[in-house]
C-alpha cells in the first residue's frame, strides 16, 4: 500500500511512523518527514486551537493529494496523518512521511503535500486565546506556495 492517510483525534508516534516507512523502504535510500506543531507565533497568548472537519470529505481530499504526490514524485510510500479536536501549544497537528529513492523527491513530495493540504483540504481552525476565540482564514502565503506547484 503506497499511501496511508489518517484523520484522528489522538496523537501519533513519530518514531513508529518513521519505523513503518523504513520497513517498506528497501531498496530505496531516503526518508523525509515533517511534523507540524501548534505554535503561538507573535506571542498572542494562544491557549489552544480547535480543528474540525467533515471527515469523509477531508479523507477524500487527503487521499487525492496523496495520489497526486505519488504520481508526481514517484515515491515508494507516503503517510499523511492529520489530527482534529482541541490541541494545546506544542502539540502535534500533522505528520507527512515519505520514503523514496532519492532525497530530492522525498523533500519535494513532503513540501507538495503540505502546500496542497493547507489549501485544498477542508479543515477549519479556531484559535483560542486569552482574549477570546476566532476562526482562522487561509493565509495568502499558503495560496502563493500552492500556486508554485501549478
Amino acid at each position: 500500500m503506497p499511501a496511508k492517510v489518517r484523520i484522528q483525534a489522538n496523537d501519533f508516534d513519530v518514531s513508529a511512523e518513521y519505523d513503518a516507512l523504513k520497513e517498506v523502504n528497501t531498496p530505496y535510500g531516503a526518508i523525509a518527514t515533517f511534523v507540524g506543531l501548534v505554535r503561538d507565533f507573535d506571542n498572542r497568548s494562544l491557549d489552544a486551537i480547535e480543528l474540525e472537519c467533515y471527515e469523509s470529505m477531508a479523507q477524500k481530499s487527503l487521499a487525492a493529494i496523496a495520489q497526486k504526490a505519488l504520481a508526481r514524485f514517484g515515491v515508494n510510500q507516503l503517510t499523511i496523518i492529520h489530527r482534529t479536536g482541541r490541541l494545546a501549544v506544542n502539540e502535534q497537528i500533522v505528520f507527512v512521511g515519505v520514503s523514496s529513492k532519492h532525497r530530492r523527491s522525498a523533500f519535494d513530495c513532503v513540501n507538495f503535500v503540505m502546500d496542497l493540504l493547507k489549501t485544498e483540504t477542508p479543515f477549519w481552525k479556531k484559535e483560542i486565546t486569552a482574549s477570546g476565540e476566532h476562526w482562522v482564514d487561509m493565509k495568502e502565503s499558503d495560496a502563493a506556495r500552492r500556486s508554485l506547484w501549478e
